[in-house]
């Protein structure tokens, strides 16, 4: 589990990264695979996030979506058994963990401490077009949290030189804004796109100072994540996710 600098000087918040290690699942799930819409044994992902439960400090469940690569936002006022279709989560209710399933899209966790407002969001390259991170802030600001006072963390995702992206990829991100330029590189014929830098960059557009990315590529075996794009290249059927949680204490 990686922790945010900025989020741990907070004493009545829980948060964390949590990586594929220290979970029971086996094979390509191996082994702290939380995905309930992976095809792991259902027995082992409702263990694994019990695990991670324990990890955060609660004996209640994880508030977690149904993703769907939209910029879809829940506010979340008390634990319910509904399934919600989105790609974001906001509270200010203590003893609620929130989280957000990834798998090389960028998880994105978000804290007010005037207020006490935390917010989850799962930003692939879909809902970052969509600007999922600016409609957080949005949210954040109708609950009364002044900019200045909201502190961002961009969790481990891929990283660009992994993010290999095709040109009719790169026109729709250019038409969108010609600024968008800056998120590609062309190396040998090849086009890669710098997700994390996107975030970050729609992030500081709406005027929020306090943005911290943890510098992890989930692509790289090595740092221990599961990873979508590495999954395919290894030509498996399916894949792992790792979770990313904030909760109020």
């Amino acid at each position: 589990m990686i922790k945010s600098k900025k989020l741990k000087k907070f004493n009545n918040i829980k948060h964390g990264f949590f990586d594929s290690k220290g979970g029971v699942s086996s094979g390509i799930y191996k082994s702290l695979n939380c995905g309930i819409g992976s095809n792991d044994k259902i027995e082992k992902v409702t263990k694994n996030l019990k695990i991670v439960s324990k990890k955060i400090g609660t004996k209640k469940k994880i508030i977690l979506l149904n993703q769907i690569h939209s910029n879809k936002i829940f506010f979340i006022n008390k634990i319910s058994k509904k399934k919600l279709l989105g790609d974001g989560l906001i509270t200010n209710i203590k003893n609620i963990a929130i989280g957000i399933l990834t798998a090389d899209c960028a998880p994105i966790l978000f804290y007010d401490p005037k207020k006490n407002i935390i917010g989850a969001v799962h930003a692939g390259w879909q809902g970052a077009y969509k600007k999922i991170g600016k409609k957080m802030i949005s949210n954040f600001k109708k609950k009364g949290s002044k900019l200045n006072d909201i502190l961002a963390v961009i969790g481990p995702c891929i990283s660009q030189r992994n993010y290999e992206v095709k040109n009719d990829f790169k026109t729709k991100f250019l038409k969108q804004n010609p600024q968008n330029e800056n998120h590609f590189k062309v190396i040998k014929n090849k086009i890669y796109f710098d997700l994390k830098g996107y975030v970050f960059n729609q992030l500081k557009k709406t005027g929020i100072n306090n943005v911290e990315t943890i510098k992890k590529d989930t692509f790289d075996p090595k740092n221990n994540f599961f990873s979508a794009r590495r999954s395919f290249k290894k030509k498996n059927n399916d894949y792992g996710r790792n979770i990313s949680i904030i909760m109020i204490k």
